[in-house]
């Protein structure tokens, strides 16, 4: 029978990434890169960078690791439409999409007396509204190619309460938004065979987070916040999106997976 009828086909018992084709947000350096490096490790055919910017020497690094696999598109999340000819591209490439990662994102920790209306609204345009717009980019992509698709926002522990020593309202609600719409949209999806899941990062040693670790007190913090005394390495993430954008997540959809190290802090 099939899964239409309510049983599904034979469960996939590995979690890998083989010759799938996957789109990723913001992947030019940062977080999304080292989701990069780790679906590419794990046996993804292509991965597609989706970024405003430019690539530079990390983003090289990986592209010489594995030739003719790693590719970036220009492309600002806020525009619907230009998301859009991005995936067409994508797939007029590739000839399918498999999983779109929605990742791109910005962040400003200040007090929220401070800060401006034109902050405020940059960062909800980009960080909610944008992965609004490429996650329906996704869906529409994988309807329309009858792809059982996967789709992973990168949401944060910020989501679920403040960094006690940055706090940053409009951040922390913007990625609660985005977890609140990964049930809805999986919801919504599910009926298309397309799954939606989030992973929440804790922090992570990337250009948006160097201060952190230069602070006189931080060796006091992490004795105080416990866990694991260090930031994460950007390709400590991936393990969960990997496991997200595969197969053996086939019945997995709903759901955010944290990965925090530093326990107390966020």
């Amino acid at each position: 029978m099939s899964a239409a009828n309510g049983t599904a086909s034979e469960p996939v018992k590995k979690i890998m990434l083989e010759g799938k084709v996957i789109a990723i947000t913001g992947a030019n350096r940062g977080i999304g890169l080292g989701i990069a490096e780790c679906c590419l490790a794990n046996g993804a055919a292509r991965v597609y960078s989706i970024d405003i910017g430019d690539t530079g020497d990390d983003f090289t690094a990986i592209a010489n690791q594995y030739p003719k696999q790693l590719f970036a598109l220009k492309a600002d999340v806020r525009s619907e439409e230009e998301v859009t000819a991005a995936v067409d591209k994508i797939v007029e490439e590739a000839g399918t999409l498999s999983g779109m990662v929605v990742n791109a994102g910005i962040t400003n920790h200040k007090a929220a007396l401070d800060f401006t209306k034109e902050e405020v609204e940059r960062l909800f345009s980009i960080n909610l509204f944008g992965a609004f717009y490429c996650a329906r980019v996704a869906a529409r992509a994988f309807i329309k190619l009858g792809v059982k698709g996967s789709i992973v926002f990168t949401a944060s522990m910020a989501s679920y309460r403040p960094n006690k020593r940055v706090p940053s309202a409009p951040y922390g609600a913007s990625k609660a938004g985005v977890r609140n719409m990964t049930h809805t949209l999986a919801y919504e999806w599910a009926k298309h065979g397309v799954r939606v899941n989030s992973v929440s990062p804790g922090l992570v040693k990337t250009a948006m987070t160097y201060w952190v670790p230069q602070q006189p007190d931080w060796e006091t913090q992490l004795k105080y916040y416990g866990g694991i005394p260090r930031l994460a390495e950007v390709q400590e993430l991936g393990g969960a999106y990997v496991y997200l954008l595969s197969d053996a997540a086939s019945y997995t959809t709903s759901i955010d997976i944290p990965v925090n190290g530093v326990i107390g802090i966020c």
